[in-house]
């Protein structure tokens, strides 16, 4: 075991997902204590920053989620400390946060994604559902968790679904409905772990799917081809490269109906909690729960 010093695990913070938060990093710290890391709980929305510095804090392991913690703000104040911290830093961080932009990165790049429009309050609905087709999603770009996102089947409810969204961010997008499933697939130190195939047992993956049934179903090995596999891999650590992700995080896909695997969104610093989808292809790697988090420790930097 390497010796870390003494360790902060940021978690909770000011988020609309301070909740999830709260989970993952208890979970973090209780694996790293597991592991004889001198690890301590640090709230951010509880503690200022400033006291990380004033307490002679070596590294920081960030387990927030969302805004305030995730976007590259935390990661920000972290770098002017000069202490270390986990996953991605302050430029990836904020391009990931923001959906619209990731698209715009990828877009540029020549990668697949799905149709897409940004949306405002005078938007012409019905030109949106002709371009898109329903059903649609509608959502706020810089949410995670699913937060503030409406799968919008007609044009009447597409305004509502906006003002939905619009509640949590200023930047509102649209995004065409994907048949083929959804996967998702984590990155661990420049290294792809096994795709998870999502089947939700409702309607959408959101909040509720995610952290509170437990009859979402979750198929890792996922049921593709090794070559469908393999390439979805691929595809992960490239769109993740090209925000410039670093240490570790996990890429969402959409499969069409044309069988292309299609890009939806970056999580710079995933769920952590028994729900989450990392540890679980951390297990099917062969990497236990307290491996996976001194692994991702390592990586802890600076810049």
């Amino acid at each position: 075991m390497k010796n870390f010093g003494k360790v902060a695990v940021l978690f909770g913070g000011r988020s609309a997902e301070r909740e999830v938060s709260l989970k993952s990093g208890a979970a973090v710290l209780a694996a790293l204590q597991r592991s004889g890391v001198d690890a301590h709980a640090f709230d951010p929305a509880e503690r200022d920053l400033s006291e990380l510095k004033k307490e002679k804090f070596e590294r920081v392991f960030i387990a927030l989620h969302g805004r305030y913690g995730e976007d590259g703000t935390v990661q920000g104040a972290l770098e002017l400390m000069g202490i270390p911290y986990t996953g991605s830093g302050v430029m990836a961080s904020a391009i990931a946060m923001d959906k619209w932009r990731t698209k715009l990165v990828w877009q540029a790049a020549g990668l697949p994604i799905p149709e897409y429009e940004a949306l405002t309050e005078p938007t012409d609905w019905n030109a949106v559902a002709d371009h898109l087709d329903l059903p649609m999603f509608v959502k706020p770009a810089s949410e995670g968790s699913s937060v503030g996102v409406t799968k919008v089947k007609t044009v009447e409810e597409l305004p509502i679904a906006y003002a939905e969204a619009a509640k949590h961010d200023k930047v509102v997008i649209a995004e065409s409905f994907m048949s083929g499933g959804e996967y998702t697939v984590a990155i661990l130190n420049g290294r792809a772990l096994p795709a998870i195939k999502i089947e939700p047992a409702n309607e959408i993956y959101a909040y509720e799917s995610k952290y509170r049934r437990d009859d979402t179903r979750y198929l890792c090995p996922c049921g593709l081809s090794a070559e469908d596999e393999a390439a979805m891999q691929h595809l992960a650590l490239l769109a993740f490269h090209l925000v410039g992700g670093h240490g570790w995080g996990r890429v969402d896909f959409l499969r069409g109906d044309d069988d292309t695997f299609y890009l939806l969104e970056i999580n710079t610093s995933p769920g952590m909690t028994d729900h989450s989808l990392v540890p679980m292809a951390a297990r099917q790697a062969g990497i236990s729960f307290e491996q996976l988090v001194v692994q991702i420790l390592e990586g802890a930097h600076v810049g």
